[in-house]
């Protein structure tokens, strides 16, 4: 027998017990529904019919009692109308005869009640005498009218308690029935659940048993003992498994012994790949511990490591914030993105320093359970180097082009002030080139003097703690006339309860008034700029918003480099604005980045030290 019919009989034994408790309480509900429905047949309509005739018979008496009092024709229609309906629910009462005795009493009644209609008859006779002469007094209703009413009225209670009396006898048989109904069921569904109870453990220990074999040789396989075999004595599925699960041992028994000397040299080799490869490689586990560095990557950090030492990210690394990157890494799959000079790091030994470029990459898939974290360490002091000397030659060649080039314009200057007229058309419009083309060529070696101050740390810097209120009432007071021409609505968000930073206030006015002035360029007549200050741990990001034209997908990354102009038909501009922002923010341990999406607009944002 397979595995499958196993299970099938399994289950239909379950599902035959539970037909068979289902099956006894349906049996027992048809039985109560059938009782309930008698009662209700039986019983409940008697009631009804005698209620309704004992509220016929109290108008009959009402209407009588009106005749009495003098109101004959509404007293004449109560009592013929309820005389009608007294006889309409006797009738009724005898065609629902269920109780024993009963139709001797609804006999009574009928016999009563004519006497009743017969004294009122007798009295006074409706068809021949008129409403004038109608003899009725309070006595003559007191000794011989009143007597057969309660007579008959006392006969219909008697009728009623009757049913009333049988009707609770009926409730009470169905409610014995009821309590034996759910005792029974219970019993029944009891013994039904002891039945399956005890057939589950034994078919489940027959099933579970082999299952129990293969677990128990697979914790040994995992403990690396690959010789171990199965003898399942079942010709199911099960047995088949276990044949197959032999013949995969013996495989993996095979490969192992194959393979351990192979592995052992593929780990050789990637221990020589490592050792081979200049750039610094640690690795760290899920709890920042490292786990593995090449030889580089010790001569760096100038650290000693062994397999057997615990280490962790913050014993190694000077700076915390490469630790809290690795974290961050560890939890979302991906190094965040900060920018490149947040990137680099300085070690200084007792002779010289060094700059490293650190990357961090995830060991894993995202979507998977990472198993740690790489941290790429790349030697950049040679780069640092050549962009120190960059820096000073660009700054020597711009102080050297600087009083040339104020000679040249000063004579450009005279010719156009003294000699201009005398000129032909085009030899003005030669002069006038000249005389802006010279105007833009200081305005470049201006911007590149004060960069190269900037990025070789000549430039001097008046750090005081001040309120961004205060730079931002300065750089509206300087744009008041611009925006106000342009009708463009420069607001300020309200910052009175931030901290205050530590700054250069010149300087970060600089950064300000140029992103402003940026955003003037590209913002429409009726458009708005705002400023906008929030503070994030120790720092304050400061923020320009602008609704203007955006910034191309393709410019956002490279809009902070030398030279780089988004509008390359616009006159006038050297692309050196923003890099000179970067480096005087960069100045202040901050750093600066552009969010845009063109057509709705740009936010330029730089953080600056809160005071602590």
């Amino acid at each position: 027998m397979n595995l499958k019919k196993k299970i099938l009989i399994g289950y239909g034994v379950a599902f035959s017990l539970m037909g068979l408790v289902a099956t006894w309480a349906i049996i027992n509900l048809w039985s109560l529904g059938k009782t309930t429905d008698g009662i209700l047949r039986d019983y409940y309509r008697s009631i009804l019919a005698v209620e309704n005739m004992t509220d016929a018979l109290g108008l009959l008496d009402s209407g009588v009692l009106l005749m009495l009092m003098g109101d004959m024709e509404k007293g004449t229609a109560q009592y013929q109308e309820n005389d009608a309906l007294f006889w309409e629910w006797l009738g009724r009462s005898r065609d629902s005869i269920a109780v024993e005795g009963e139709r001797e009493v609804i006999h009574t009644i009928e016999r009563v009640y004519g006497e009743y209609n017969n004294k009122i008859k007798e009295i006074y006779d409706f068809e021949e005498k008129g409403w004038e002469s109608l003899p009725l007094t309070l006595e003559t209703y007191k000794d011989s009218i009143l007597p057969v009413f309660s007579k008959v009225k006392d006969t219909c209670l008697e009728l009623r308690t009757m049913n009333e009396k049988t009707m609770y006898s009926a409730s009470e048989k169905a409610r014995q029935d009821a309590r034996y109904a759910i005792w029974s069921t219970i019993f029944v569904a009891s013994m039904a659940s002891v039945i399956a109870l005890f057939f589950s453990l034994v078919f489940a220990e027959r099933l579970v048993l082999p299952l129990r074999r293969f677990v128990e040789a697979a914790k040994k396989i995992s403990a690396g003992e690959f010789s171990v075999q199965l003898s399942v004595a079942t010709h199911d599925e099960l047995g088949e498994l276990a044949v197959e699960f032999n013949r995969m041992t013996a495989e993996l028994r095979r490969y192992h012994v194959m393979n351990v000397d192979r592995i052992v040299a593929e780990k050789n080799k990637g221990e020589a790949i490592l050792a081979s490869i200049e750039d610094g490689l640690v690795v760290f586990d899920t709890d920042r511990r490292v786990t593995g560095i090449n030889p580089a990557g010790c001569q760096m950090l100038n650290v000693e490591f062994r397999e057997q030492d615990v280490l962790h990210c913050e014993q190694i690394l000077p700076m915390n914030s490469i630790c809290d990157i690795v974290a961050e890494t560890l939890r979302t799959g991906i190094q965040p993105d900060i920018p490149d000079d947040r990137r680099v790091f300085t070690l200084k030994n007792q002779d010289s320093s060094r700059h490293y470029l650190f990357t961090a990459t995830a060991i894993g898939r995202r979507d998977d359970h990472l198993s740690g974290v790489v941290l790429l360490l790349k030697d950049i002091t040679q780069l640092k180097e050549v962009e120190r000397l960059k820096s000073e030659f660009v700054m020597a060649a711009s102080h050297e082009l600087r009083t040339p080039l104020t000679s040249l314009g000063m004579g450009i200057d005279l010719l156009i002030e003294h000699a201009v007229q005398y000129l032909p058309e085009r030899e003005k419009e030669l002069l006038h080139a000249a005389h802006y083309e010279v105007h833009r060529m200081k305005s470049m070696v201006h911007d590149l003097l004060d960069l190269s101050k900037i990025e070789t740390g000549r430039i001097d810097l008046e750090f005081e703690k001040i309120p961004i209120a205060t730079l931002f009432e300065h750089v509206r007071d300087i744009f008041k006339g611009q925006v106000s021409m342009k009708h463009i609505n420069l607001t300020i968000d309200d910052t009175e309860f931030m901290p205050l930073v530590r700054a250069d206030t010149n300087k970060i006015v600089w950064v300000l008034s140029n992103l402003i002035s940026n955003a003037l360029r590209y913002v429409e007549e009726g458009g708005h700029i705002r400023l906008s200050a929030e503070k994030k741990g120790a720092e304050l990001n400061i923020a320009v918003h602008d609704d203007g034209t955006g910034i191309p997908q393709e410019y956002q990354t490279r809009i902070f480099q030398k030279f780089v102009r988004v509008n390359k038909q616009e006159s006038g501009r050297t692309g050196l604005g923003l890099a000179i922002c970067k480096e005087i923010v960069r100045a202040h341990s901050g750093t600066i980045w552009v969010e845009s999406n063109p057509g709705k607009g740009s936010t330029f944002t730089f953080t600056l030290p809160v005071v602590s």
